[in-house]
């Protein structure tokens, strides 16, 4: 069985391996930000495969552009602060 990828509009076949193992190609890997370990979801659609990467907040968090500071003892206080809010003290 072969799959047809749709990168960029472009189409790549790709041909499924042992125990129904398909292999995503390297430029899509990238283009897409995967890593080893990432989390996907799967949907059939039809006879469609839908696969949906899940990102890994922590390494979201990583990659992004940062657009403010803290310090951990800043971050504490405004965590109590919240607490404080919802559950009262």
């Amino acid at each position: 069985m072969f799959f047809l990828v749709n990168y960029l509009n472009q189409v790549t076949v790709v041909k499924v391996g042992k125990k129904g193992a398909v292999y995503i190609p390297k430029k899509v890997i990238k283009s897409l930000g995967i890593s080893e370990g990432d989390r996907v979801i799967m949907r059939i659609n039809g006879r469609r495969l839908i696969l949906e990467f899940i990102p890994d907040p922590l390494a979201l968090a990583l990659k992004v552009k940062k657009w403010s500071k803290t310090t951990v003892e800043e971050f504490e206080r405004e965590s109590e602060r919240e607490q404080d809010e919802l559950y009262g003290s």
